[in-house]
């Protein structure tokens, strides 16, 4: 598992290394991402949900959306957003996917992954 998309330098707009970094993992059928940790990497008074959008491009031409999964990074996150503007950054990414691949990155693939019950009887 790489946890919050491995630390981007987003308040820098670093892009380039990490990147080709994110592409070498993804490599690795067996390696999922956790997109987390973005908010904290970024200005924390005053990033913008586009701030976002280009790791979020990669890690999802990389990973594709079953071998991603949400993670709030819930309570470091505070410092930098709250916990529902977090949720928020990457719900609104994600609407254009289908309900199912929403799913997924948002429950499922953890479920999958770390052997959880779903919840249901």
């Amino acid at each position: 598992m790489l946890d919050h998309i491995a630390k981007p330098r987003i308040e820098e707009a670093k892009i380039d290394q990490w990147e080709k970094g994110i592409r070498r993992l993804a490599e690795h059928p067996g390696m999922y991402c956790k997109i987390s940790g973005m908010v904290t990497e970024a200005d924390w008074q005053q990033w913008q949900a586009d701030d976002f959008k280009p790791y979020l491009e990669v890690v999802f031409e990389a990973f594709g959306p079953e071998r991603l999964m949400f993670g709030s990074d819930w309570p470091v996150c505070t410092v930098a957003a709250s916990y529902s503007e977090v949720v928020g950054i990457v719900t609104e990414y994600i609407q254009a996917l289908s309900d199912k691949e929403q799913q997924m990155i948002m429950g499922g693939n953890a479920r999958a992954f770390y052997d959880l019950e779903d919840g249901h009887q």
